[in-house]
């Protein structure tokens, strides 16, 4: 089985990805008086996965901002944050306001000091707020969690081979299907586009009276992870393993991905046994 939670994919094919995720960084940011600002770009191209970072005060410009938008990858981020730059950035920060305090140079006692006219009326800036006004941005798109559909398959594809399972298009095509026809559809979750995807299974017990629901795999982009999409897929999943008249609820998850183990506690779910697999040959095998 697939090994799931919030920590399982380990690298998607950018680089963009980071060593912390955004949630981590962000807190980061706040004690450092910075507020850290991430592309709102949902495909590769231009400054897409790429973050900066703006006074918090102030919102002044500290590190990561070009012409062509964002610039700054995580890593570069966290080393700004961890003390790498930061004595630059407060250097800059402290002779800004000093130089800006600047006193004029004194006047001779001799000189006479006279009062400067106003400009006229039809010099004076007009509509300045207009004229620096920040642009509007488009909302993001609202979560949707729904079943997938076979025009999925490369999408998913993606997020499965991210995790370590390297599958094709086409052969996600097939299980999905044979997902579907089983009554146990994937269910993926989109913000645009497709950032995240679960499996479930119910499972008959003998020594249970009621079946035991299963989520056997679940992923979610690194890069949109801490804003509840995985907490819609989990609760999609419960919501139809209760209809199906499953009494318990059962996660599998590597034992490497503590941060995915986090996830799952915080969600009501505990430790109850040890998980052991072994690889089957090909049948009919001499």
């Amino acid at each position: 089985m697939a090994e799931d939670g919030p920590d399982s994919l380990r690298a998607i094919p950018d680089d963009a990805l980071r060593a912390i995720p955004d949630d981590a960084l962000r807190a980061m940011a706040e004690n450092r008086g910075c507020k850290l600002v991430r592309s709102r770009r949902r495909k590769p191209g231009g400054d897409y996965g790429r973050y900066g970072l703006k006074d918090a005060q102030t919102g002044r410009e500290v590190l990561g901002f070009g012409e062509g938008g964002l610039t700054a990858t995580g890593e570069e981020v966290e080393h700004f944050l961890r003390g790498g730059l930061a004595a630059t950035w407060k250097q800059s920060v402290a002779a800004t306001p000093a130089a800006a305090k600047a006193k004029p140079a004194r006047r001779r006692a001799e000189e006479p000091v006279e009062a400067e006219a106003p400009p006229p009326r039809s010099r004076q800036p007009e509509a300045v707020a207009e004229a620096v006004a920040e642009p509007v941005r488009e909302p993001e798109p609202e979560p949707l969690v729904r079943e997938a559909k076979p025009g999925d398959s490369g999408a998913i594809a993606a997020l499965v081979t991210a995790l370590g399972f390297a599958s094709a298009a086409a052969e996600i095509t097939r299980r999905l299907a044979a997902l579907r026809k089983a009554g146990e559809p994937p269910l993926v979750v989109e913000v645009g586009a497709i950032v995240g995807v679960l499996t479930w299974h119910v499972t008959p017990a003998l020594h249970r009276p009621r079946p035991v629901g299963r989520v056997t795999m679940m992923i979610v982009e690194e890069r949109a992870r801490g804003r509840g999409l995985g907490t819609a897929l989990l609760d999609a999943a419960e919501a139809r393993l209760r209809a199906a008249g499953c009494g318990l609820v059962e996660v599998t998850s590597n034992i490497e991905l503590g941060g995915a183990h986090a996830f799952y506690r915080r969600r009501g779910y505990e430790r109850t046994s040890y998980r052991f697999a072994k690889e089957l040959g090909a049948s009919g095998g001499g």
